[in-house]
């Protein structure tokens, strides 16, 4: 299986990594302390941190794996963590990776004071990595954060939304620390500018495709996989690609989101609307295009190599399409 065999190379890293995460980020105050231990015992996918011991590993070639880039791989781990954090409490949502959000478990103020701890924790870490260029490049993505949220709160429930301003909101939102930190940790290799700026663009791309097909689970995952109710983001008036691409064919689609749901049962009649057309094969297909992309700008062939972090690089992309199937 695919996911086992991309998880099993970093398998001894990512258990390191856990251990590390708790400590990392322990705080004086018992609340922010007790939120933190509660966002990092309830796991993820730590897809971020995995890319990046994975670029480390192939451009490293036979050496070992440095302090500096397990240290990358844990910053973004709770630079991701801190935005889920902020990201709950704006989307009001109750459950996040199958347990209960950090805001229904404590209140808002300490929610959004978790994530600021979380967000300065990562800055000082960061800032000790000790290389200019890897901090300017990391730090940007706090940034893009927050704009992909002001972004996405000024166009809720708005049926103009273009397919390229929900790419550039999804890039903001996602795809950002996915391709900095894939980027930071060929930095930390000493690669030249041009391989850098291949493994930003690869991380972009599969960064890309990665929130499509979480948009697309919004639509029709279970609540086990997805780790929040499905249809999340659409009833808070998110319009992601399977529903932009099935509002072209549904004057009724169109009809509900311009209600915003008032009625009970819009929001399921919402979601079998979109699960009957074409929006969910079609988001699918970007995402595949996105992954393609990605593996075109990867600067070896699997071909011409037989490096398995090369090889879990490229099954990344059949990792993301495997969680609709």
């Amino acid at each position: 299986m695919v996911p086992q065999y991309i998880f099993s190379i970093v398998e001894d890293d990512l258990n390191i990594l856990n251990k590390n995460l708790q400590s990392m980020v322990g705080a004086r105050h018992p609340i922010l302390n007790a939120a933190s231990e509660h966002l990092f015992s309830a796991g993820g996918k730590r897809l971020r941190p995995a890319l990046v011991i994975l670029v480390a590993g192939y451009t490293l070639k036979n050496q070992t794996i440095t302090p500096e880039h397990r240290r990358l791989a844990e910053i973004t781990e709770i630079i991701h963590t801190a935005s889920l954090v902020h990201d709950d409490v704006i989307d009001e949502c109750i459950t996040r990776r199958g347990v209960t959000t950090v805001h229904s478990m404590f209140n808002n103020k300490v929610a959004v004071l978790a994530g600021d701890f979380l967000f300065a924790q990562s800055s000082w870490y960061l800032a000790n990595l000790n290389n200019l260029n890897v901090v300017k490049t990391i730090s940007k993505v706090i940034t893009d954060f927050a704009e992909g949220e002001v972004r996405q709160g000024l166009v809720q429930f708005d049926l103009s939304i273009s397919m390229n301003e929900y790419t550039e909101k999804s890039f903001y939102k996602t795809a950002s620390l996915i391709a900095a930190s894939c980027q930071g940790s060929s930095m930390l290799s000493q690669l030249d500018k041009d391989l850098q700026d291949r493994y930003y663009l690869y991380g972009k791309h599969i960064g890309l495709a990665f929130q499509i097909i979480d948009d697309i689970l919004d639509i029709v995952g279970s609540k086990k996989n997805l780790g929040k109710p499905v249809g999340s983001d659409l009833k808070n008036g998110n319009l992601t690609a399977p529903v932009l691409f099935a509002i072209n064919d549904s004057p009724q689609l169109q009809e509900y989101i311009e209600h915003e749901f008032e009625n009970e049962v819009d929001i399921s009649e919402a979601l079998n609307i979109i699960c009957r057309g074409q929006g969910l094969k079609k988001a699918k297909d970007l995402a595949e295009e996105h992954i393609q992309t990605a593996l075109n700008i990867l600067p070896s062939s699997v071909s011409s190599s037989n490096d398995k972090h090369l090889y879990a690089l490229v099954l990344v992309g059949q990792y993301i399409l495997q969680q609709i199937n």
